[in-house]
């Protein structure tokens, strides 16, 4: 479990159906070791902090192995590191496998997974399509986001090494499927349960998944 490469990038005005907007999805990769603090790292920033960024989002992580299956689905485009605006391309870190509350060293820091990316539609920027959120998705192939618990320093081939694993332990790919599902099962309700006592889940996902449990019993 690793990070390949890291990727930063600031806020840029690009034209998008006729409108200017401001995006931060295009990263480069970055050289050497960077700093990695509570918000972001060093040489990176969110445009929109009403839906990206902050403490539970400081670090987008995309697994190379999802390259392949995206390499079929778009033929014509080449797909780099970073493509999908992701901070750390990472192998060995698949949705199945990691968990809300999961601790990790990486580097000099300390980092926990918080919750799975929800795309907006800057991803269909960033690949010229109407429809790439949709597929991105739909393809359940979401990455993850990750909180820093100790600020420090990062670089590429650096390894996650595991500290801890909440015992509640909702994997990236439950979390996805509950958000995704129109009406939850016994089996859901049972994840919303254990989802709901994971501490380092962001209280915007609790409510999320409180008032969906409750729209089941109304």
């Amino acid at each position: 479990m690793k990070i390949l490469s890291i990727h930063c990038g600031l806020p840029r005005e690009v034209v998008w159906h006729g409108s200017h907007v401001t995006t931060s999805i295009f990263k480069q990769p970055v050289q050497g070791r960077v700093a990695l603090r509570t918000l972001n790292l060093d040489g990176d920033r969110q445009s929109d902090l009403t839906v990206h960024g902050g403490r539970h989002k400081a670090v987008y992580c995309y697994p190379m192995e999802h390259y392949a299956y995206w390499a079929e689905e778009l033929p014509d485009r080449t797909l780099e590191m970073g493509t999908f605006g992701e901070n750390f391309t990472t192998e060995g870190l698949l949705e199945d496998s990691i968990h809300i509350g999961d601790r990790f060293a990486v580097g000099s820091a300390e980092v926990v997974v918080s919750q799975p990316r929800l795309p907006c539609y800057k991803l269909n920027i960033k690949f010229d399509s109407n429809d790439m959120t949709r597929r991105f998705l739909a393809s359940r192939r979401t990455g993850f986001y990750l909180a820093v618990t100790r600020e420090g320093e990062v670089g590429a081939f650096d390894e996650f090494l595991p500290l801890s694993h909440d015992p509640n332990a909702v994997s990236i790919s439950e979390i996805t499927q509950l958000y995704l599902a129109k009406e939850y099962g016994e089996d859901d309700l049972h994840r919303v349960e254990r989802a709901l006592r994971v501490g380092a889940l962001p209280d915007s996902w609790k409510d999320y998944l409180r008032e969906k449990m409750n729209q089941r019993d109304a």
